[in-house]
C-alpha cells in the first residue's frame, strides 16, 4: 500500500527496516526534514502524520501505508509560505536553521492537539472547553524540539503570534 507524501502518492519502500526520515531525506529527496540526534530526543526529524507530530527517526516507513504525510516541503501551497513560516521570518525563529523544520511541524501539531483538547503536563483545567496557549503551555508543549542557537525566543514568539491570539474552543478528546 503506497504512502501519500506531501500530496503525492509514493510507494512504500520494500525495505521494512527503512525509516521515514530516511525515506524522505535519502530516497524521496526531501531535505527539509533534519536528522539531528536519530534517537527522538531533539525533534528535528518533526512531521505530520494524518495532522499529529511524530518523530521521523523513530518511524518505520512501513507503518505510515496509507496514510498521509506532510513535512516542512509540503506545507507552502501555491508557492505561498504556511502563515507560522512566514511568522519564523518575521520573528527570526531561526539562527542555523537546522531545527525549523521540526519546529514549525510540531507547532503545527501543537495547535491541532490544543483544538482537539489535548492537555499538556500544565494545563490546569482538564475538563475545560477553551484552552489558551499561554506561554508556560507553549513552551511545555515544545518541549520537545531542541534550538542550540539561541534563537528560541524569536521561536516562541513566532508561535504565539500564529497560535495564541484568542483561546482555542477544543473538542471532545478523541
Amino acid at each position: 500500500m503506497p504512502i501519500t507524501i506531501n500530496g503525492q502518492v509514493v510507494p512504500a519502500p520494500s525495505d521494512p527496516r527503512l525509516s521515514l526520515l530516511d525515506l524522505l531525506r535519502e530516497q524521496l529527496h526531501l531535505a527539509g526534514t533534519k536528522k539531528g540526534c536519530n534517537q527522538g530526543a531533539c525533534g528535528a526529524c518533526t512531521v505530520l502524520a494524518d495532522g499529529e507530530r511524530i518523530l521521523s527517526c523513530l518511524a518505520l516507513a512501513v507503518q505510515y501505508e496509507g496514510r498521509s504525510i506532510v513535512s516542512i516541503e509540503g506545507l507552502t501551497a501555491d508557492g505561498t509560505l504556511h502563515p507560522l513560516q512566514q511568522a519564523f521570518i518575521d520573528h527570526d525563529g531561526f539562527q542555523c536553521g537546522y531545527c525549523t523544520p521540526g519546529q514549525i511541524c510540531s507547532a503545527i501539531g501543537m495547535a491541532r492537539e490544543i483544538e482537539h483538547g489535548l492537555p499538556s503536563a500544565v494545563t490546569a483545567d482538564l475538563e475545560a472547553s477553551q484552552m489558551t496557549l499561554t506561554s508556560e503551555e507553549l513552551r511545555e508543549r515544545m518541549s520537545g524540539n531542541l534550538c542550540r542557537c539561541g534563537a528560541h525566543n524569536g521561536i516562541v514568539a513566532a508561535i504565539a503570534q500564529t497560535y495564541a491570539r484568542r483561546p482555542v474552543v477544543a473538542e471532545a478528546a478523541q
